[in-house]
């Protein structure tokens, strides 16, 4: 009766099998300054201007301006610098990576006849949106002195449990752990999971030995609690781009994109947590947390660039969402040690979710530009994006659109601002941005406002052209180790550092 009972129910809360919340949405939602090295080192200030192979992934009419066919490619060296403060723990981590994030080539056809459509350009580009290369760690003494534990992990499983009944996150008298935990996952799902790992690991203890009892306490007294938390993730977006642009008489560029993106991404997550708390029979507890995810989407652009005159350069670009289909796996793994000796529970189970959607929101872009014949330039763009319009699909899902409720409440819509210049000498180049995008939260705090600049050299051969860029920006995090339960947060300051080559070239 019993695994009958399992079975009804469990059909009747598949919406509760997720585990995606805000971060994931977030996570897809945004898009760093990638591309080429020009590109770069005007902080991505394109928008405009047009003749760069990244600013056609910025503005699609950027294709027009090319007066011959054009290619181009890149390379990246990222150098991330986190510097975390958890309580009175002081930690520093760096992380390189070296890799390709451009390439791309466009083909210009001009028109033979008297039509006022002077020439049509062809193009295609791959770019890297986003870089998920991120570690770091968080150690410290955690106090609380409200007499609860929601200071340690015990609170997080503590929350998962609140509530449900016993038999539904215990294992059956002839299943091993393995086996529950993968049955429990699969009829009930994430939520679920987690108030088994608390309980079958002793740091829970239900009120009464009873399979209809839903009332808990902790094995884990109220106190101090030595924390040391990684952080270690690897991955990055990326997008294919199908550009179509046509230029009409002297002073009007228009251009669409077509945009395929990506998603690879990979987490790992773990806590060691002590304690010496009086009252305590669980004093040591370890547990890890793997992520893998890949995914990809669809989108839009819609672009113009128009001369008000000779110098004056007038850009605006319409973002439509992005529609993401995604995967995700998980794995854990849960030990504690106290009065009932050293507990592992390792399921080697993955857990396979259902795949789900993922609207991103769309972003308006105007930029400005002023050009001074061949001696050099100056540009700036402005950008809105409402991450608060961020959606899980299908919204019909209680889930969901719990989900979807709270980043409209927690997110808001951000601005960005970006400046950039260039100076030219004979057949060198010299430039330099700077950029300032606002914080996606609407508390500016849990991801911090982003500052930003940027230098570069350029050096042209005559057809060909070689560039080097550097550029710089910084970001002050408050991040929470979890989303339940140990919400404490471990502040993070950022640096991302990143020398850019490329070498472009006419067809």
């Amino acid at each position: 009766m019993k695994k009958l009972n399992l079975l009804f129910i469990g059909l009747l809360s598949m919406s509760t099998i997720y585990a995606q919340d805000i971060s994931d949405a977030l996570r897809y939602s945004q898009s760093e300054i990638q591309g080429t090295a020009r590109f770069r080192a005007l902080s991505g200030a394109f928008g405009a201007l047009g003749g760069d192979m990244s600013a056609v992934s910025l503005n699609p009419a950027g294709s027009a301006v090319f007066s011959k066919s054009h290619a181009s490619f890149t390379v990246s060296n990222l150098d991330t610098e986190n510097n975390t403060q958890y309580f009175n723990g002081l930690g520093s981590s760096n992380e390189s990576n070296f890799d390709i994030n451009q390439a791309g080539a466009a083909f210009v056809f001009e028109s033979n006849n008297n039509s006022p459509w002077r020439k049509f350009t062809l193009a295609i580009a791959y770019d890297r949106t986003n870089n998920h290369e991120d570690n770091w760690f968080a150690f410290g003494n955690n106090t609380n002195d409200d007499g609860q534990f929601s200071n340690s992990i015990a609170s997080y499983f503590y929350d998962y449990a609140d509530g449900k009944r016993l038999d539904e996150i215990s294992a059956f008298p002839d299943e091993t752990l393995s086996e529950a935990y993968n049955d429990i996952g699969n009829f009930y799902g994430f939520s679920h999971q987690q108030a088994f790992l608390g309980y079958e690991s002793y740091i829970l203890e239900p009120d009464t030995d009873d399979d209809a009892n839903t009332l808990y306490s902790s094995n884990v007294s109220p106190g101090n609690f030595d924390h040391d938390y990684s952080y270690f993730a690897t991955g990055y977006n990326g997008k294919v781009t199908f550009n179509f642009a046509a230029q009409y008489e002297d002073n009007l560029y228009l251009g669409i994109n077509l945009n395929s993106h990506f998603i690879d991404y990979e987490r790992s997550t773990l806590l060691l947590e002590d304690n010496a708390n009086a009252g305590s029979t669980v004093n040591y507890i370890e547990f890890e947390n793997n992520l893998s995810t890949t995914g990809n989407g669809f989108s839009f652009q819609l672009g113009g660039i128009m001369k008000l005159s000779p110098e004056l350069r007038l850009g605006l670009t319409y973002d439509s969402p992005t529609w993401f289909s995604i995967d995700e796996e998980t794995t854990q793994y849960l030990a504690s040690d106290g009065d009932n000796g050293f507990i592992e529970i390792y399921p080697d189970v993955v857990n396979v979710y259902p795949r789900y959607r993922l609207q991103t929101p769309s972003k308006v872009s105007g930029s400005l530009a002023y050009v001074f014949a061949n001696q050099g330039l100056i540009s700036f763009d402005y950008s809105r994006k409402d991450y608060s319009k961020t959606k899980f699909k299908p919204e019909s899902d209680v889930f969901f659109a719990d989900q979807n409720e709270v980043i409209s409440n927690v997110l808001t819509d951000a601005s960005t601002y970006r400046i950039g210049g260039e100076y030219k000498v004979k057949q060198l180049s010299f430039r330099g941005g700077y950029r300032f995008e606002e914080s996606p939260y609407a508390d500016g705090v849990t991801v911090g406002d982003l500052n930003g600049f940027s230098l570069g050299l350029g050096y042209s051969f005559g057809n060909t052209k070689l560039d080097l860029t550097y550029d710089q920006s910084e970001r002050t995090n408050k991040t929470p180790l979890y989303n339940v339960g140990l919400i404490d947060t471990a502040s993070i300051d950022r640096k991302n550092s990143n020398i850019t080559l490329s070498l472009s070239f006419n067809i």
